[in-house]
C-alpha cells in the first residue's frame, strides 16, 4: 500500500514531468507549465536549484529528464520549440548544502540557473518529450517522428553549439502534443501511444 509522505510546493502552475536521478535518487527534477524546471532534495523538501530567467524556456516546459551518468547534466524541452541542456556542476555546493539544511526549507537559498548549456532546435514545433541516450538526445515533436541527435557544445560559448542529426524514426498518428515515449532498460527500443489504436514500437537496430 502506497503511503502519501509530502508534497513540494513552489511551481506556479502545473507540473508536467518529473524524474529522478539515477545516480542520485534523493534528487528528482520536475518541469511545470510555468516556464520553469526544478531540482527538488525529496529527503529535506527542498527546491535546490530553478533552471529559468533570461536564457530558460520560453513556454510550458513539457519533458525533462537526467543525463545516465553525468551527474551534473539536464536536458528540459516544451512548447518554445527548443531543447535545452543545462549543467548543475558550477551550482553543486546548493545541492550537497540541501542535504546539511536544518531549518525550513522555504528559508533555503535556492538559485537560480538561468542560462543553459546548450540550446538546440531540432524541431519546428512543440517538443513534448525528451530522454537521454548515453551522451546523444533523444526527442519527439507533433511530427511525427523522433530524433535522435547529438549536442555538440562549444565550452567558450556557452548556450551555442550545433546539432548532429543521427536518425529519425516514423512514429504515425502522433501528430497531436504532449504523447510521451519511454525506452527499455537496455536502450535497445522504445514504446510509444498514439491518438489511434494500439502503439509503436521503435527499435534502435
Amino acid at each position: 500500500m502506497c503511503k502519501y509522505l509530502q508534497s513540494f510546493v513552489g511551481h506556479g502552475d502545473s507540473v508536467n514531468e518529473i524524474r529522478t536521478q539515477p545516480l542520485k535518487p534523493s534528487l528528482v527534477v520536475s518541469a511545470s507549465k510555468d516556464e520553469s524546471v526544478r531540482l527538488w532534495n525529496v529527503h529535506t523538501g527542498i527546491c535546490i536549484l530553478i533552471f529559468a530567467g533570461a536564457g530558460g524556456h520560453r513556454n510550458k516546459v513539457l519533458s525533462v529528464d537526467f543525463h545516465p551518468s553525468d551527474i551534473y547534466r539536464i536536458a528540459s524541452c516544451g512548447m518554445d520549440n527548443t531543447v535545452k541542456i543545462w549543467s548543475m556542476k558550477e551550482f553543486w555546493t546548493y545541492v550537497e548544502k540541501s542535504f546539511r539544511w536544518t531549518d525550513l526549507p522555504s528559508k533555503f537559498p535556492t538559485k537560480y540557473v538561468q542560462f543553459p548549456v546548450f540550446i538546440a532546435s531540432v524541431h519546428s514545433n512543440y517538443v513534448d518529450c525528451t530522454r537521454w541516450l548515453g551522451d546523444f538526445v533523444l526527442s519527439k515533436s507533433v511530427d511525427n517522428e523522433i530524433v535522435l541527435w547529438e549536442p555538440k557544445t562549444k565550452e567558450q560559448s556557452p548556450g551555442e553549439g550545433a546539432v548532429d542529426i543521427l536518425q529519425k524514426y516514423p512514429v504515425p498518428e502522433c501528430d497531436i502534443w504532449f504523447i510521451k515515449f519511454s525506452c527499455d532498460f537496455h536502450y535497445n527500443a522504445a514504446a510509444i501511444g498514439r491518438h489511434g489504436e494500439g502503439r509503436n514500437l521503435v527499435s534502435w537496430g
